[in-house]
C-alpha cells in the first residue's frame, strides 16, 4: 500500500539513545551533560550555521552497544536548562532515515549519510484502514481515561494521519524497547498501526485480568490479610498470564526451569529436575518446601555432571607419572608401581576403545595401609599430580553418622549432601583422585554406621549407580580414584576392606629416611625458619644421627620435628649474635643444639646396662598402630619360701598373649630335661613374665618364642644375646609357627641397631618385601623349632658355672 523511495541527500550527525527510542512526531528533553548527546548537538549547530533551518540531528537507538538501522530526523528545537537546573536540549522527531555509511563533519560527533524514508498512504483511506483507525483511537480513548489524562484524548482524536498516528504510540510506557525499535523500523504506515494496535489490545487485557483478580480476592481481605492478598494476586497473575499468552514473567521458578533446560544433565537427573521445577511452581512462596527445591536444584545444578578432566596426556605418559612420583616421594615402590598399573591399563583400554564397559568406567579403590608418617596423605595429592586430575582429601576421623556418608533426608531442616557429593562438586569434575583419610577412625552409633554406607562407594561393581539420600538421583563414581588411608588394618570392617585393593607401607629404613630428609623436609623447614638453602646445611652423617638416635619411628614426622627444632635453634643463636651464618651441622653438634639422642642401641651401650645383661631377658619384635618396634620380655622365679606356686602376667597383655605363655611353660615343662634345664624350679615356685611398658596395650601371638627363650634363660643361667631379636608364636610341641608384619618387625629392628633376627620358616617368603639394604645389615635366621631358636639366642654358659636364677622380690 506504501511506496518507499530512497536516496542518499542527507548528511547527519548521530545523537545515540541508550535503550531508548523516538519516533517521528515526538518531542523529547535530552540531557547534555552525556557526551555523546552534546557532541551531536554542537555539531548540529556548527552545521546549521552555514545552512538555513533548525540544526539537524539524527536519532539512532543503541540496544546493547548495537545501533538500529533506521534513525529519527531530527531537530533541536530549544537549548537551555532541564527542570533539575542541568543543560538540556528539547528535540522534536521528523521523520523516518535510512542509515548509510559513515563521513566526515564538524565537532567530534559521528556523521552518517541517510536516505529519508517517504511514506504514501492512498487518500482516501481504504475501508479495513478506517476500521483499523477506530480501533486504534477506541482503545487509546479507552486506555488514557483509566490513566486520567483526559487532555491527551483529545489531541488523539484529531489525528487523522496514518503515520503519525501509529508514530504516537511512541509515548506509551508500557511498550518495551524491542517493541519500539520495531515500530520504528516499519516503513509501512498500516503495518505499523497494526504493530501499536495489537500492543495496545494486549496491554489492556492484561490490566483487565489484574482489575478482576484483584476485586475477587479483594472481597473479604483486612488489613492483617494485605501481604497474604498480595501474594495470592501475584500467584493469580502469574497464572492468567501463562494461560493467555504463553508468556513466562522471569520469576524464581521460570529460572529455575531455564537453568535446567539449558544445563548439561543426564537424562534422568533432567527429569527428576523438572519434577521439582514443576512443584516450585505450585508452591506457596510461604511454603517452606520451596527453600527446600531451590536449595535442592541449586545443589543439582552445580555438580559436574558431564565433566571430566581430561587426563589423557598425562595418563598415556607413563614415564612422566612415574616420574613425578618418584620426585616427590622416596620409597614406597608397592604403591608406586600399582598407580603405573592402574595407568598403563587405563591407556590401553582407552587405546581399544573400551573406556566404559557396562556402564562402568575405569576407576579404583586403594587402600594405603600404613604407621603414621610415612607419607599416605601427601602421596593423594602426587597420584593426583601424576594423573592431571583434581585431588579431594575427604577427613573421615572420628565420623559417627551415617549421612555425613549418604547425605541426609531433604525433609529435615539443614539438610546437606554427603561428604562423597560433596567431594565431586568440590572438585568440579567426575574423576577426581578422593582421598578419604583415616577410614580406620570410621566410628558407629545410635546413628548409623559410616563405613557400612562406603560400602557402595568403594565397590567398583555398584558405585557407577551410587544414590545419595539427598539428591535420590543415580552418580556415577566409576571413574574416581578412591585412595583410602589406614593405620591399622584390622580397624577396617572385613567386607570394607574387602572391597579396597590394599597397598600396605610399612616404613622407611635409614637410608630412605636420609634421603627424604635432605631431599624433602630440610628444603621445607629451612623455608620455615626464613633460612636460605646457603645458610645452613646440615652433612649426610648428622641426618642419619638424627634419624637413627634421636627417633625412632616408621615414618618421618618426628625426624622433620627434630629437623626443624635445629633449625629453630640455629637461627636463634644468630640473632643473638652467638653463632655466625653460613654454618654446616656435623654429627658432633647436634648434642650442643638439641640435647642427648633419644634412642641408643642397646648393642652401643655399656654391657653391664643391657636390658638383657641378665639372664631372663629377652628381645621380642611387635607391630604396632606406629609400625615395627622392639618388646622385651622379662621373667623371673618367686622364692619358694614365699612365693605361691602359678604364673603371674603383667602389662597389660591380651588373652592371645597370655595363653602364649601358658604355652611356652608348658612346653618348657615337659621338655625341660631334653633342654638340661632345671625344670624342678617351675613346678614349686612362681613364675612371672612381664612385659615393660604396662600402660601400652599387647596381644598377639607372635611372643611366644620370646617368652619361651626368656624362661629358657632364666632357667639355665644363660644371656640372651643382646644382638637377637626374634618374632613367632610357639606350639605345645615346640614348632615355631609363622606370623604376619615381618617386614615391619625387620624394619624396627635394624632401627634398634639388631644385627641378628629369628623368624618362622614359613615366613621365609615375606623376605622378598623387605628392602635389600635392610637385609644386607641382618643376619635373619629362618626356625621350625624352639630348640633352634635357643641354640642361636642363648649366649654359651660359663665353663664350669652353676647357674644362677633370679629370685623376683
Amino acid at each position: 500500500m506504501a511506496a518507499e523511495s530512497t536516496a542518499f541527500t542527507l548528511v547527519l550527525p548521530v545523537l545515540p539513545l541508550d535503550d531508548e527510542v523516538v519516533l517521528p512526531g515526538m518531542v523529547v528533553p535530552l540531557d547534555l551533560s552525556d557526551a555523546e548527546v552534546r557532541a551531536a548537538v554542537e555539531a548540529a549547530q556548527a552545521a546549521a550555521r552555514s545552512a538555513p533551518g533548525k540544526p539537524k540531528v539524527l536519532l539512532v537507538p543503541r540496544i546493547d552497544g548495537t545501533y538500529a538501522r533506521t534513525g529519527v530526523l531530527g531537530t533541536v528545537e530549544q537549548v537551555g536548562r532541564l527542570a533539575d537546573g542541568d543543560p538540556g536540549a528539547l528535540v522534536r522527531g521528523r521523520s523516518r532515515v535510512r542509515i548509510g555509511a559513515g563521513t566526515t563533519g564538524p565537532g567530534a560527533a559521528l556523521w552518517v549519510e541517510g536516505a529519508r524514508v517517504e511514506e504514501d498512504v492512498p487518500e482516501p483511506l481504504p475501508g479495513q484502514v478506517t476500521e483499523l483507525v477506530k480501533e486504534y483511537k477506541a482503545l487509546a480513548t479507552t486506555w488514557l481515561k483509566k490513566r486520567g489524562a483526559w487532555q491527551v484524548v483529545d489531541r488523539v482524536q484529531a489525528i487523522d494521519d496514518v503515520s503519525a498516528l501509529a508514530d504516537n504510540s511512541g509515548y506509551s510506557p508500557f511498550l518495551t524497547t524491542e517493541q519500539k525499535v520495531e515500530l520504528l523500523e516499519t516503513a509501512d504506515p498500516v503495518a505499523r498501526l497494526k504493530l501499536a494496535t495489537q500492543a495496545l489490545r494486549d496491554h489492556l487485557a492484561e490490566q483487565d485480568v489484574a482489575e478482576t483478580i484483584a476485586k475477587d480476592v479483594q472481597e473479604g481481605v483486612d488489613k492483617q490479610q494485605r501481604e497474604f492478598l498480595l501474594r495470592r494476586q501475584l500467584e493469580a497473575v502469574r497464572k492468567e498470564l501463562r494461560e493467555l499468552n504463553g508468556e513466562r514473567d522471569g520469576e524464581e521458578s521460570d529460572d529455575y526451569r531455564a537453568r535446567v533446560e539449558a544445563a548439561d544433565l543426564p537424562e534422568k537427573v533432567r527429569e527428576a529436575a523438572l519434577k521439582e521445577v514443576d512443584k516450585l511452581e505450585r508452591s506457596s512462596d510461604q511454603s517452606p518446601e520451596g527453600s527446600w527445591i531451590r536449595t535442592w536444584l541449586d545443589t543439582v545444578l552445580e555438580m559436574p555432571w558431564n565433566e571430566r578432566t581430561d587426563d589423557s596426556a598425562s595418563a598415556h605418559d607413563i614415564q612422566g607419572a612415574r616420574a613425578v612420583l618418584d620426585a616427590e616421594h622416596a620409597g614406597l615402590d608397592d604403591v608406586k608401581e600399582r598407580i603405573t598399573e592402574y595407568l598403563a591399563v587405563r591407556k590401553r583400554r582407552s587405546a581399544r576403545g573400551l573406556g566404559v564397559i557396562g556402564g562402568r568406567r575405569g576407576g579404583a579403590v586403594l587402600a594405603l595401609v600404613g604407621p603414621p608418617g610415612v607419607g599416605k596423605t601427601s602421596l593423594g595429592e602426587s597420584v593426583a599430580h601424576a594423573m592431571g586430575r583434581k585431588f579431594v582429601r575427604v577427613a573421615l576421623g572420628g565420623v559417627r553418622d551415617e549421612a555425613e556418608i549418604r547425605g541426609h533426608r531433604r525433609t529435615y531442616v539443614g539438610a546437606l549432601p554427603g561428604r562423597i557429593v560433596r567431594a565431586i562438586k568440590e572438585a568440579g569434575s567426575m574423576n577426581p583422585v578422593v582421598l578419604l583419610d583415616e577410614i580406620d577412625k570410621v566410628g558407629s552409633d545410635f546413628r548409623g554406621d559410616p563405613a557400612a554406607a562406603l560400602l557402595e562407594v568403594l565397590d567398583p561393581a555398584q558405585n557407577h549407580t551410587f544414590r545419595d539420600h539427598y539428591l535420590e538421583v543415580e552418580l556415577d563414581l566409576s571413574d574416581v580414584v578412591f585412595l583410602a588411608t589406614a593405620n591399622v588394618l584390622e580397624a577396617i570392617p572385613e567386607a570394607l576392606a574387602d572391597r579396597m585393593e590394599i597397598v600396605r607401607l610399612d616404613g622407611y629404613t635409614e637410608d630412605e629416611k636420609v634421603v627424604i630428609a635432605r631431599d624433602h623436609l630440610l628444603p621445607r623447614q629451612l623455608e620455615r625458619a626464613g633460612l636460605d638453602t646457603d645458610e645452613v646445611t646440615l652433612t649426610e652423617d648428622a641426618l642419619r644421627k638424627l634419624a637413627g638416635e634421636y627417633t625412632r619411628e616408621a615414618g618421618v614426622r618426628t625426624l622433620e620435628r627434630s629437623i626443624a627444632r635445629l633449625l629453630r635453634k640455629v637461627a636463634a643463636q644468630h640473632e643473638l649474635g652467638e653463632r655466625k651464618l653460613p654454618f654446616t651441622v656435623r654429627d658432633e653438634d647436634l648434642r650442643g643444639l638439641i640435647g642427648r639422642p633419644h634412642h641408643v642401641p642397646e648393642s652401643a651401650q655399656d654391657p653391664a646396662e643391657r636390658r638383657t645383661a641378665v639372664p631372663g631377658v629377652a628381645t621380642g619384635l611387635a607391630v604396632t598402630g606406629a609400625g615395627g618396634d622392639v618388646l622385651f620380655v622379662e621373667a623371673s622365679l618367686a622364692d619358694p619360701e614365699t612365693g605361691a606356686a602359678g604364673l603371674t602376667l603383667t602389662g597389660q597383655l591380651g588373652d592371645v598373649m597370655k595363653e602364649s605363655a601358658q604355652i611356652a611353660l608348658s612346653f618348657l615343662r615337659s621338655h625341660g630335661a631334653e633342654l638340661e634345664l632345671p625344670v624342678a624350679d617351675l613346678k614349686d615356685r612362681g613364675v612371672h613374665i612381664h612385659f615393660p611398658a604396662g600402660a601400652v596395650p599387647k596381644d598377639g601371638p607372635s611372643a611366644g618364642i620370646t617368652m619361651t627363650t626368656a624362661l629358657a634363660s632364666l632357667l639355665s643361667g644363660r644371656l640372651v644375646r643382646t644382638d637377637v631379636a626374634m618374632t613367632g608364636e610357639v606350639s605345645l610341641t615346640g614348632r615355631v609357627l609363622p606370623i604376619g608384619g615381618v617386614k615391619q618387625k625387620l624394619l624396627a629392628a635394624h632401627r634398634a641397631g639388631v644385627t641378628t633376627v629369628i623368624i618362622p620358616k614359613r615366613n621365609e617368603p615375606d623376605l622378598d618385601d623387605v628392602p635389600a639394604e635392610v637385609l644386607d645389615k641382618l643376619d635373619v635366621h629362618a626356625v621350625t623349632d624352639v630348640r633352634q631358636v635357643l641354640e642361636l639366642a642363648l649366649a654359651p654358659a660359663a665353663s664350669g658355672a652353676t647357674p644362677e636364677v633370679p629370685v623376683a622380690a
